[in-house]
């Protein structure tokens, strides 16, 4: 049953370094977002179908897959597929193969904390 998000701040994170994550949660969970994480490409279709996210973070290499995958999942699916999605990703190619994804923008790592805020604010603003 897939549970609707009624205080539009909620943002799904995918990234198969736990440290990554765990950082990224609190930054925006401190930012006053409710935050939801995922770790690889399955855990990330369960937690879509499941929530409602009003952001998806998306690295772009994932163990066992890559982040253009989910991100065509994303939309690809009627439901989903007007969800933000932002790549990051420390790759040299990151910003490109963002841009190649389709996605709505990118997010060098490492970050700079209030880079990431207001990326997410910006995106889950309009």
């Amino acid at each position: 049953m897939r549970q609707e998000n009624i205080n539009n701040k909620l943002v799904l994170v995918v990234d198969d370094d736990t440290s990554i994550l765990e950082v990224i949660r609190i930054i925006l969970e401190d930012g006053g977002y409710e935050v939801h994480t995922a770790k690889d490409i399955n855990e990330a279709k369960n937690k879509l179908s499941t929530c409602s996210p009003n952001l998806v973070l998306l690295d772009i290499w994932l163990s066992g897959g890559d982040g253009g995958k989910i991100a065509e999942m994303v939309r690809g699916n009627r439901k989903t597929c007007s969800i933000p999605i932002i790549m990051i990703s420390a790759h040299n190619d990151g910003r490109a193969i963002a841009l190649k994804s389709k996605v709505d923008g990118f997010l060098a790592k490492p970050f700079d904390m209030n880079d990431l805020l207001s990326v997410v604010k910006k995106h889950i603003s309009h």
